[in-house]
């Protein structure tokens, strides 16, 4: 009896819950494909030791899995206070840019870590702080401080986050500290960078370049996390790796209602291309500190899956909380109850172009007539498993052989794929046989089990694409 599969990719934030290495164990245990390590609270140090400890606890597990560096991009916050500032609709406050400007008679100067503010964020505007919990309408300005009347009341802190709707701001999306976090990574070996605030494609082919410049194989996400992202998305997507959907701040930059909208689009375009797509932020938020989700949250859960997005993903969860290994089997067993719901349906799949992808397809269409089916295939760089992914073939696994650990790792993000170390051989006939062998050893596949099998075969003495359909013995 083979082991049931689960076709949707699960991502982990580390942190103070779950940096240990029995937790790490529990973890990888429970299903977690990616473990994610967010730079915005993370030393070079503890980069190092998390990278080390997980490569050590997946080769001692036998699993390896994937290493994403979430890079902080730029970032606007407000500077440190004295005591925090209680707010009322209707109050003054000043954004200073220049600690050097004197303040206002009785209005309350609250430092900008963003010299440019003043010049990017024009009169009228709205200025969102601490995740939109606090509202501010911009009346004027002037060359040290933006001059603002209280829209929405609350208390004001130190060091809390800025957003700007609608405001394209000159920081480079690519910035110093994100420079130095990204060669401790590429030192360590991460497997993919993801890039936070992507506003166009542009943004991404300065950090091709640099990870180029410095032989670095790591794959590129682009976070997508404001308006402009939007406006900009089949072109970040093209110049991408794969996308997440960064549901944290797009939804305090965008109407709270267009956000779904939003994320139904961003899945959409990424399954057109055959893009890896990420859905992020807030699925088990109230699993921080309770047992259960809330019934709204398994629903957001599944309806992620429904979309066939390629993986979800937890950040507070795993990071802080206190449920970080039943928060993962919550979204291994929701993931899992939705394929089954969907497995009979046709895949939404990338359109077809190219000889190769229509060999592909021509494979996808065969295990999808054939209950129980599995899909095999062997990739050096990874092209036969993201075309098999992103036709998106059902309830068929996608067993990938690889010889190359760092594109195996690289691999488990895609939906449907289980990747699988495994020299090839000149033979081709060699590679089925001891792939095939191995399936059935590591229990992914079982006599009786039919396996479609992509691959190429020598004919005439020349190699031609070929998909076979084979029966286990």
């Amino acid at each position: 009896m083979t082991t049931p599969f689960r076709h949707t990719k699960i991502i982990a934030t580390l942190g103070p819950a779950t940096e240990g290495e029995a937790m790490l164990g529990r973890l990888l245990d429970a299903g977690v494909d990616v473990l994610r390590l967010n730079m915005a609270h993370a030393t070079h140090d503890w980069t190092r030791a998390i990278i080390r400890r997980i490569r050590a606890v997946s080769a001692r597990q036998g699993r390896e899995v994937a290493v994403m560096m979430d890079i902080k991009g730029p970032e606007i916050r407000t500077g440190t206070l004295p005591a925090p500032l209680n707010l009322r609709e209707g109050d003054a406050i000043d954004l200073v840019v220049d600690p050097a400007a004197p303040a206002r008679a009785g209005v309350p100067a609250v430092p900008v870590n963003y010299p440019g503010l003043v010049h990017d964020v024009p009169v009228g505007a709205v200025v969102l702080v601490d995740n939109g919990l606090l509202r501010f309408e911009v009346e004027a300005k002037d060359s040290a401080r933006l001059s603002c009347r209280t829209l929405l009341a609350g208390e004001l802190g130190s060091r809390r986050h800025i957003n700007l709707p609608g405001v394209r701001v000159s920081l480079p999306s690519f910035t110093e500290k994100d420079r130095a976090d990204t060669l401790v990574g590429i030192e360590e070996g991460i497997d993919f960078l993801a890039l936070s605030f992507v506003r166009a494609a542009e943004d991404l082919e300065t950090l091709r370049r640099f990870l180029e410049e410095h032989r670095s194989r790591a794959r590129i996400i682009a976070k997508i996390e404001d308006q402009s992202a939007i406006t900009n998305l089949e072109a970040i997507i093209e110049a991408s790796d794969g996308l997440m959907v960064a549901r944290g701040d797009l939804g305090i930059e965008c109407p709270f209602e267009e956000l779904p909208v939003i994320q139904r689009r961003a899945v959409r375009a990424c399954l057109a291309r055959g893009r890896p797509v990420i859905v992020a932020t807030h699925m088990l938020e109230s699993m921080i500190t309770q047992p259960v989700p809330t019934r709204a949250e398994i629903t957001d859960v599944a309806h992620a899956v429904f979309e066939q997005a390629d993986a979800v993903m937890l950040s507070g969860e795993t990071t802080v909380g206190r449920y970080p290994v039943e928060c993962v089997r919550m979204l291994d067993g929701i993931a899992r109850r939705i394929e089954r719901e969907t497995a009979g349906e046709e895949g939404v799949g990338a359109a077809f172009t190219g000889e190769r992808m229509k060999i592909l397809h021509a494979a996808v269409t065969l295990a999808r007539q054939i209950p129980g089916a599995r899909l095999v295939a062997f990739t050096r760089h990874g092209f036969m498993a993201q075309g098999l992914a992103a036709l998106r073939p059902g309830a068929a696994p996608i067993l990938i052989f690889t010889p190359v650990p760092g594109l195996l790792r690289q691999l488990r993000l895609l939906r449907g794929v289980e990747p699988i170390l495994l020299e090839l051989s000149a033979d081709p006939n060699d590679t089925v046989t001891r792939a095939l062998a191995l399936l059935r050893r590591s229990g992914r596949a079982a006599s009786g089990d039919k396996l479609v099998i992509a691959t190429d075969i020598v004919a005439e003495d020349r190699r031609v694409d070929s998909v076979q359909l084979r029966t286990l013995a």
